[in-house]
């Protein structure tokens, strides 16, 4: 039984890796556990609640929220949705005490992965890692502080993976730890960055707030080797850093920028001279580009994202991007108001491979419906918001659907996913 499994976590030597994962089956097993009725989760009430983790068991989750958990339970021996998903937040952002983190990282020294993300009192926990194994860390979403990353990156020079991003306390310079306090040097974000340049061999780094131009230039010795670099809220490369990074990480893949300032000079700059980049994603960032940003070949693009960056595309300017990006298997467009109808002719045909498709706030794109959207035959996650707001996600796998003629039954209620699979041509349509 999951919860067994779930519920004594044990360190041993050589372990490479922690990762407990909580899915919606152990979740209803740990209930049924303690008060002895049943989950009712049915379609009508079920979300994906997969993706999330306690990370290290949860007897401490157990006995932190008994007392709550039987008020909510108090009234009814069937949880609602609204309980489960209160529950849930309760237990991800409580269920691992500082004490019990320390304890288990200062036992696992043999650690090549560590995942800190969204948990709280990390600082202490990295002061007590001794491990100099690491291949990855992410401390992503934390309170973690510049003197607690500097010290596990002095002792880990294997470091590939680093992901930094949401950390606003990485532009603090004091942490108010003891051991901080009694064993760590003031150390500034840039020092830090110099640190890090100097100590690893970077292939995947994500990070937000306090990056800035000058930080890129402090890493260069670690990133020549970059494979993917996603920048967040709080970083700022600038126009300069911008146009820097090919010259720096010419092995660059997967570039990902939120909320950065861009020009047409800087994404051609980028997209010429990057020949390895497959997946590009300009999420909200500031600045003005054009269609001239994307009048070149880009034969090596595999996925790209505009998400609220492009709101002068209409539909000649995505033929000329269907054009010069063939050959993308995923493609997603945020406020792209001028599109129509016709622009879902272009898309069909000009990546009938497409396996993701994403159009949201894209004007009338979706007016007449979604007929000629079939012809994307590979197609398995399409998100549309329009004239279908209430439609989030369907996955069409396997569908003899080219004509449109396939039955989904009435629902009374709305539904967010929507799978039908392997479906086959019915000698009787209404059946």
């Amino acid at each position: 039984m999951k919860l067994a499994q779930l519920s004594n976590p044990t360190i041993e030597n050589g372990l490479s890796s922690v990762s407990v994962h909580w899915d919606v089956e152990s979740f209803a097993n740990v209930l049924r556990f303690i008060f002895g009725c049943p989950v009712e989760i049915t379609s009508n009430n079920f979300i994906p609640l997969n993706e999330a983790a306690l990370f290290f068991g949860v007897e401490t989750l157990l006995l932190k929220c008994r007392v709550w958990l039987e008020e909510v339970t108090s009234q009814s021996q069937l949880l609602c949705l609204d309980s489960l998903i209160d529950i849930w937040k309760y237990g991800l952002e409580r269920g691992v005490t500082g004490k019990l983190l320390c304890e288990l990282i200062s036992g696992a020294d043999n650690l090549r992965s560590l995942c800190l993300r969204e948990i709280q009192l990390v600082d202490d926990a990295l002061y007590r890692f001794s491990g100099a194994s690491l291949e990855m860390l992410d401390v992503s979403d934390t309170e973690v502080s510049v003197p607690a990353l500097a010290h596990v990156i002095r002792r880990n020079p294997d470091l590939k993976s680093l992901k930094i991003r949401g950390c606003r306390h990485l532009l603090q310079q004091e942490s108010e730890t003891k051991e901080r306090k009694l064993c760590i040097p003031s150390f500034t974000p840039q020092d830090f960055y110099s640190e890090l340049g100097k100590s690893c061999k970077l292939e995947e780094f994500e990070v937000g707030w306090g990056f800035s131009f000058f930080s890129l230039a402090a890493l260069k010795p670690a990133i020549t080797t970059l494979r993917s670099l996603v920048v967040g809220l709080g970083g700022s490369l600038g126009h300069d850093g911008l146009k820097l990074l090919p010259t720096i990480c010419p092995m660059l893949e997967i570039l990902i920028l939120y909320f950065q300032v861009i020009s047409d000079s800087a994404i051609t700059e980028i997209l010429r001279t990057l020949p390895h980049l497959q997946f590009l994603a300009l999420c909200y960032c500031f600045g003005d580009i054009s269609s001239l940003s994307f009048k070149f070949d880009m034969p090596n693009l595999r996925n790209l994202k505009l998400e609220r960056v492009t709101p002068w595309m209409t539909n000649e300017e995505l033929a000329t991007l269907a054009e010069n990006c063939t050959n993308l298997v995923k493609l997603s467009l945020i406020g792209c108001t001028l599109l129509d109808c016709e622009a879902q002719a272009i898309i069909s045909s000009g990546w009938p491979g497409l396996t993701s498709l994403h159009l949201e706030e894209c004007g009338e794109i979706t007016a007449n419906g979604v007929r000629s959207l079939l012809d994307c035959h590979a197609l398995e996650d399409l998100i549309l918001r329009h004239t279908l707001p209430m439609l989030r996600k369907i996955s069409l796998d396997v569908c003899d659907a080219s004509e449109g003629d396939f039955d989904i039954p009435s629902m009374q209620t709305s539904k967010e996913h929507l799978r039908p699979a392997e479906l086959g041509s019915s000698p009787n349509p209404g059946a």
